[in-house]
């Protein structure tokens, strides 16, 4: 099992809830399941449900009748899996913009959780 977080902006909203919040009742329902299948599965989830996109980014796709929700996420230290973001595709290739941010968020967490780590490395000195 795998423990599933969700990344976090300086002002405590987290995006994946935003987005969750915005989709209707099914395809939420749906996502909530998928997210909760990826969190059993983790790195051994594959396609059609979990995909690798780039450095490190993978989208978590989330199909309902004609409705696709996609979900970025990363693994992280010790079983970690952060999910960034989440968008609805309309196209058939996944936008760079939102690619871009999901990196954008990854190189955010990964630097304050060193920079965290390195404060806990002082308390203890």
């Amino acid at each position: 099992m795998f423990e599933l977080d969700f990344y976090t902006l300086d002002d405590g909203s987290k995006p994946v809830e935003v987005f969750l919040d915005s989709l209707d009742d099914k395809i939420r329902a749906k996502a909530v399941q998928e997210l909760s299948l990826l969190e059993e599965q983790g790195n051994q989830l594959r396609e059609p449900y979990s995909k690798h996109i780039e450095g490190g980014i993978f989208e978590l796709r989330i199909k309902r009748s004609s409705n696709i929700a996609h979900v970025f996420y990363f693994f992280y230290v010790g079983r970690r899996i952060i999910a960034t973001h989440g968008f609805v595709k309309k196209t058939q290739k996944t936008p760079c913009a939102e690619i871009e941010r999901a990196l954008r968020y990854k190189g955010d967490f990964v630097k304050r959780e060193s920079a965290g780590n390195d404060r806990q490395v002082m308390k203890d000195e």
